[in-house]
């Protein structure tokens, strides 16, 4: 190799390092702030919803979580729609400085004894700004580092996503965790809750900086280019919308991306969110505990995350989620029946295991859905396949396990809601195409 070559390819990978590390930070951003609302979902409901009846004021604070996702499929048509139009990096830029700030607003609002019912109402408005601006940025890094990694290693590169979402909630429950531990609960209940949030400030002004320095992706470049050509020599009319050439020449492939997409939705939020505060409230473990072993399994699940996105690439993606979707199947009933043991032993390794077969989809789904799509509408077909699933079933997992709880009594009823959703979800990778190791521009 030539020393021009090589300087070259020297460039390309510090290009390559520099995308995933601004891919990697938006979506820290954006999970960051979904694991302090989950961990501190206790406290937020004696915040925002003082009731007798705890249990109560627990499925009113996971409402509003669920109420902020009915704005993901709307944000995810607009963010898809611009990223394919206006460049992945705009969208992306724009996304995470709206999440941030919205976080960070959170931080500063006062509750229901200051407000009355003007607090919650403001919580309700500011999640739906966080799940609008949300909705681009997971399918937005994905798409914008896709596209800059080598073909034979995007599944290993695409990994760094969910990484850096499982990193976002490791750090959350680490601030929790520490903040129980070294702070009276009474602090913590008054004031304490509110750091991490205004943490997201300073965080968005850093992502922003991160990513004006960035080109967009040399694929989406070349599409631009080629649209030009096209339209300068008169070989094609105006360019079709993004959104409307998705539904009208990849509609089978939308509805099989939401279908794979639902495991990945209600997998992660019931194993990695709901499930610290199951353990607290249904099983009844120490608060202190529940929060240890949570941090543990995250741990564990950004170390598998990167093997599971190598193996994608040497074994393909359809086989890797067709392998999650039976794992949740088959283990899941009695990963929750060991769950409702409260030894702490136990239930340490059955989270494990299941954060073992959650990264064998999330390590995957990524890099699937990037593949899915060709380029023109690779931002808005991530996006809206993805958000569509993490609206009807991501975001309401908390509200509905809990809800599952309460009106049937048994704390198994989640386990047999996610097998349900495994089975919906093996369905559709059945029904799906394998583009593993093809180039981007040739799907």
């Amino acid at each position: 190799m030539t020393d021009s070559a090589q300087a070259t390819a020297a460039e390309q990978r510090r290009t390559v390092r520099k995308v995933a590390t601004a891919s990697f930070f938006c979506n820290f951003i954006e999970w960051f702030d979904y694991a302090t609302y989950s961990y501190f979902a206790v406290v937020i409901a004696q915040v925002f919803f003082p009731n007798d009846d705890p249990a109560l004021a627990l499925i009113q604070t996971f409402a509003v979580f669920a109420l902020s996702f009915l704005l993901r499929p709307i944000g995810a048509i607009f963010w898809g729609n611009m990223g394919d139009k206006k460049g992945r990096r705009w969208s992306l830029t724009v996304a995470v400085f709206m999440m941030a700030g919205a976080t960070f607003c959170i931080g500063l609002l006062p509750g229901y004894m200051a407000w009355g019912m003007a607090a919650p109402a403001l919580l309700l408005l500011l999640r739906m700004i966080q799940g609008f601006s949300a909705s681009g940025e997971y399918a937005g890094a994905a798409t914008f580092l896709a596209e800059y990694a080598p073909t034979d290693k995007r599944g290993m590169y695409c990994s760094i996503v969910p990484a850096s979402t499982a990193i976002g909630l490791l750090v959350g429950s680490a601030f929790a965790t520490v903040m129980y531990t070294i702070m009276p609960e009474a602090a913590v209940n008054e004031w304490g809750w509110r750091i991490p949030f205004i943490l997201a400030g300073p965080l968005g002004i850093g992502a922003y900086f991160v990513n004006i320095q960035l080109e967009d992706s040399p694929t989406y470049q070349a599409m631009q280019r080629a649209l030009k050509d096209a339209e300068a020599s008169g070989a094609a009319g105006a360019p079709e919308r993004p959104i409307h050439c998705l539904f009208t020449k990849h509609l089978r492939k939308l509805i099989i991306s939401i279908g794979a997409a639902m495991l990945n939705a209600v997998g992660f939020y019931v194993v990695l969110t709901y499930l610290p505060v199951y353990l607290e409230t249904a099983v009844m473990m120490p608060k202190n505990e529940s929060s240890l072993i949570t941090t543990i399994a995250l741990i564990t699940y950004v170390a598998f995350i990167f093997a599971s996105g190598h193996l994608s690439d040497k074994f393909g993606r359809k086989k890797m989620l067709i392998t999650a979707c039976v794992g949740f199947i088959v283990f899941t009933i009695p990963a929750f029946m060991l769950l409702n043991t409260a030894n702490f032993v136990t239930v340490l390794v059955v989270e494990l295991i299941m954060c073992l077969i959650l990264t064998i989809n999330d390590g995957t789904l990524s890099s699937y859905l990037s593949e899915t799509f060709p380029t023109q509408v690779r931002y808005s077909g991530f996006a809206l396949s993805f958000n569509v699933a993490n609206a009807l079933f991501g975001g309401t997992a908390s509200f509905i396990c809990t809800s599952l709880i309460t009106v049937s009594g048994s704390n198994m009823a989640p386990a047999f809601y996610m097998v349900g959703v495994s089975c919906i979800a093996l369905v559709a990778m059945i029904l799906s195409h394998e583009h593993s190791n093809k180039d981007l521009s040739e799907i």
